[in-house]
């Protein structure tokens, strides 16, 4: 193999199949109760495994074909550096590790992420994503990216959300889940009180809001450190959490369109304070 990383296969030097117990164990963590009771999560692709490997002591195991480690010869480089294990496996093991139809070779064991609220808050955020009840992976994971890519800090998944380590909200975030604080709080409530006292202005992302987001931003009330809170698409915010921001704010639709979905309404929300606080 290329870069001098060593791999990591069985007894016989064979690679690991669907059969052997590390890969069955990893498996098990496509199950949500099997993340939580460990502590870890399966970051698929050579761009999630790349960004994973680049915050330190995140990655505890990589799992790559044969091709895909003498492809991305320098990622194995990267993790074998960093002590972490770099194991061959057969196509068919890697197929049972990951969770789309073509993959590419790599899957990484990688362990939970989570961020305190208090700690996160202490930072100094200037702008925060909180994700209250989101239940969709790909939303989740979508609105988690362009977080990241809008300067956010921190991400907070706020009550009933999804699972931040779910193969699709990893997937959908694009290696930006390794970026920014990831927060899980179960009080939404406990979130918007945390934020106001850190300093932060709390908007709640509604179309039925009082407030345009465009005379806001007009007005210069967007350049404040900022928490967004938005909602799930089918049943948007909880009114307690509406009545609880400091303003209510709708993106204005110029054309015939009823709505816009959440991923869209989270970007225009998110950039239009990135570019109001620079």
């Amino acid at each position: 193999m290329k870069g001098g990383a060593s791999r990591v296969c069985g007894e016989d030097t064979m690679p690991f199949t669907p059969r052997t117990p590390r890969v069955v164990a990893a498996r098990r963590l496509q199950r949500r109760r099997d993340r939580e009771a460990t502590g870890r999560f399966l970051a698929e692709g050579p761009q999630a495994v790349r960004e994973a490997l680049a915050r330190s002591r995140t990655v505890l195991e990589l799992f790559g074909t044969p091709t895909a480690l003498d492809r991305y010869a320098d990622l194995a480089a990267a993790a074998a550096g960093a002590d972490v294990p770099v194991s061959e496996v057969t196509d068919e093991a890697l197929a049972a590790l990951a969770e789309t139809v073509a993959p590419q070779g790599l899957v990484a064991v990688c362990q939970h992420l989570d961020v305190p609220l208090a700690a996160a808050l202490s930072r100094g955020p200037r702008l925060v994503a909180v994700l209250a009840g989101i239940r969709d992976p790909g939303n989740a994971g979508t609105v988690l990216r362009t977080a990241d890519a809008a300067g956010a800090a921190a991400v907070v998944f706020a009550g009933e959300a999804v699972d931040p380590y779910n193969g699709k909200c990893v997937r959908s975030s694009a290696g930006s889940l390794f970026h920014v604080d990831v927060v899980r709080e179960r009080d939404p409530a406990a979130v918007v009180a945390a934020a106001r006292a850190a300093g932060l202005v709390v908007l709640a992302a509604t179309g039925y809001g009082e407030a345009d987001l465009d005379d806001l931003a007009d007005a210069g009330r967007l350049a404040a450190p900022t928490a967004w809170l938005f909602g799930s698409e089918a049943h948007g915010l909880p009114d307690e959490l509406i009545a609880a921001a400091d303003a209510r704010v709708r993106v204005p639709l110029h054309g015939r369109a009823e709505s816009l979905n959440l991923a869209a309404a989270a970007a225009v929300c998110l950039y239009a304070s990135a570019r109001a606080q620079r």
